[in-house]
């Protein structure tokens, strides 16, 4: 069984998405069963690589309102993200340019690396105030999940992997994806946005159950005696 999520690593909403997935998934026994496949989307590309502008400056031009009035309409989200543990800092957030990032992931891919050099962006971003669209950072965050430094500035120098992220923001389009986090499970159920958690639930667990998954045991109790191997604990 396939999850495919389309995000991006500067929305705010995708992070905590992302969470409420793997909770639904850990919850309902599924863990080790279930691929999830993350998917590129872009948007706004036209971001400018060396931008320092910050996130309530942006909110303010986007939607004619003060940087004040920016601050208070983040302060939900925050508390949205604090219900999946997440700790969202957007006094110290900047706009990003995350196209190098979507390029590096799917190079990381290649690696066996990609869903953690995906958490480590979002984490940077989100927790860490990280300026994810610039080298040096994601240089760093390469290293830190074990990645080669001098490949990733290889792929950075080059186009390499842009292919694989328009193919993603081009999947999304003929899907009719207009926003993101965008969740498609197994090819079935479609799941647009970050929704209650009964709602990813409820839909792995009816897509587990066509697709005859079987939930592991969850132990309940503490450890008690056993026999094993023809020994026993007395």
């Amino acid at each position: 069984m396939k999850v495919e999520v389309w995000s991006d690593y500067v929305c705010p909403f995708c992070y905590i998405g992302k969470r409420q997935l793997e909770q639904s998934i850990k919850d309902a026994g599924f863990e080790g069963q279930i691929e999830v496949v993350l998917k590129s989307y872009l948007l706004d590309p036209t971001t400018p690589v060396d931008t320092n502008q910050s996130v309530y400056a942006s909110l303010s031009k986007k939607y004619n309102v003060s940087e004040e009035q920016a601050k208070e309409m983040t302060k939900n989200v925050a508390e949205r993200a604090k219900e999946v543990g997440l700790n969202y800092n957007f006094d110290i957030m900047k706009d990003a340019n995350t196209t190098s990032a979507h390029r590096l992931a799917k190079w990381a891919n290649t690696k066996g690396k990609g869903k953690e050099l995906s958490e480590r962006l979002l984490k940077s971003y989100f927790l860490e105030g990280g300026a994810i669209g610039k080298q040096d950072v994601l240089l760093s965050l390469v290293e830190e999940v074990g990645l080669d430094q001098a490949e990733a500035q290889e792929i950075l120098k080059s186009n390499q992997f842009q292919d694989e992220v328009n193919q993603d923001i081009s999947e999304a389009q003929n899907l009719g994806v207009r926003g993101v986090p965008f969740f498609v499970v197994d090819n079935k159920y479609g799941i647009s946005g970050a929704q209650p958690k009964a709602l990813f639930d409820q839909t792995i667990a009816q897509a587990a159950s066509e697709a005859g998954l079987k939930p592991k045991l969850k132990m309940v109790g503490d450890a008690g005696s056993v026999c094993t191997d023809g020994q026993c604990e007395l």
